[in-house]
C-alpha cells in the first residue's frame, strides 16, 4: 500500500538505530526490554515501518551508551520530521509520488534503469529535461516547468557523493536518436551520456534496433535497491499522473528478471559508447 511505504527519513533513522544497538552489542530483545514493548515493535521500527516517540528514542539512544550529542540530534532530529514529505514535495515541484521517488533515488546503493525511448533522468542535462518537461500537453506554465528542470538536475547530485549508488542504465536506442530539443540539445546531451558512462560506478548499455522483440517492450521501469538488507526492493513505473510502486518479493524478482534478460542483449558498455560517438556523429 502506498500510505506504508517510510519516508526517507525514517528509513535513514531505521539504519542508524540498528547500527548503534549492533556498536553497543545490544540485541533487538534488550531494546525491547528496556522502552517496555515486545521485540515485534523494534524490529518494525528497525525496518522503518513503524515510527518512534521522542520519549523512546531518548530511552534507547542511553541504552546504547550514545553520548555525542551531534548524533543524539541527528537522531532526533530525523524522528521528528520523519512524516515530512521530501523536498520535492514540500517545494510544491510535484505528486507525492515523484517525491516518494526522489526519497528512494537518495537512499539507494543500487539502481538499475531501463528506458525504452528517453534518456534516464539521472543523466539528462538541463536542456533535455525542460524539452522533455514541455512536450506534454500540461497545465504547468514556464515557472512550474523550471522548477521541475531545477528539481531533476539536483536529483543528479546523488553521483557525485563520496560514496554514490551503483547506476546501471539499459536504454534503447531510441533513446539515443530520438531528437529531443532538436540537434543541438541531443549533441550535448549525448556528450553528457557519454561522460557521465565513464565514470566509475555508472554503466550504460544500449539495446540496438535489431535485437528485436525483448523483455523491455512493456515500458521503462527503475528498480532500487538498498544498503539496509531489512528494506526490499522497489520497482517504480511511472505513468502521467504519477507513479506505480512494487516491493512484493515476486513483483522485484520478475523485473530483476526482465531487467537481466535485457542486459544479455544489450550491447557492452565500450560497444554502447561507441554506438552513442557514432550517433552523435551523424547528427
Amino acid at each position: 500500500m502506498a500510505g506504508s511505504r517510510p519516508t526517507v527519513r525514517r528509513r535513514r533513522l531505521a539504519t542508524l538505530l540498528i547500527e548503534l544497538r549492533e556498536q553497543a552489542g545490544k540485541t533487538p530483545e534488550a531494546a525491547a526490554e528496556r522502552i517496555g514493548c515486545h521485540r515485534t515493535k523494534i524490529n518494525r521500527i528497525e525496518n522503518a515501518r513503524l515510527g518512534i516517540s521522542l520519549g523512546e528514542l531518548r530511552d534507547l539512544l542511553t541504552f546504547y551508551g550514545v553520548e555525542d550529542a551531534s548524533q543524539v540530534d541527528e537522531a532526533v532530529s530525523l524522528a521528528q520530521r520523519s512524516r515530512e514529505p521530501g523536498w520535492v514535495q514540500r517545494a510544491g515541484l510535484a505528486r507525492p509520488s515523484y517525491a516518494d521517488f526522489i526519497d528512494y533515488e537518495q537512499t539507494a546503493d543500487y539502481i538499475r534503469s531501463y528506458q525504452s525511448s528517453l534518456i534516464a533522468g539521472l543523466l539528462q542535462t538541463p536542456d533535455y529535461a525542460r524539452a522533455v518537461l514541455s512536450a506534454a500537453p500540461s497545465t504547468l506554465g514556464h515557472d512550474e516547468v523550471e522548477a521541475l528542470v531545477t528539481a531533476r538536475i539536483r536529483r543528479q547530485e546523488v553521483l557525485q557523493r563520496s560514496e554514490p549508488p551503483r547506476l546501471c542504465v539499459i536504454a534503447g536506442e531510441a533513446s539515443i536518436r530520438l531528437q529531443v530539443g532538436g540537434t543541438q540539445v541531443m549533441r550535448k546531451q549525448l556528450d553528457h551520456l557519454a561522460t557521465m558512462a565513464e565514470q566509475a560506478g555508472v554503466e550504460v548499455q544500449i539495446i540496438p534496433d535489431r535485437a528485436g522483440a525483448h523483455a523491455g517492450l512493456a515500458g521503462s521501469f527503475v528498480l532500487f535497491g538498498f544498503p539496509n538488507p531489512s528494506f526490499s526492493d522497489v520497482v517504480c513505473v511511472e505513468h502521467r499522473t504519477g507513479t506505480l510502486y512494487m516491493e512484493t518479493p515476486e513483483e522485484t524478482e520478475e523485473y530483476t528478471l526482465i531487467f537481466d534478460s535485457l542486459r544479455s542483449i544489450a550491447l557492452s558498455p565500450g560497444d554502447s559508447l561507441d554506438v552513442i560517438a557514432k550517433v552523435r556523429q551523424e547528427l
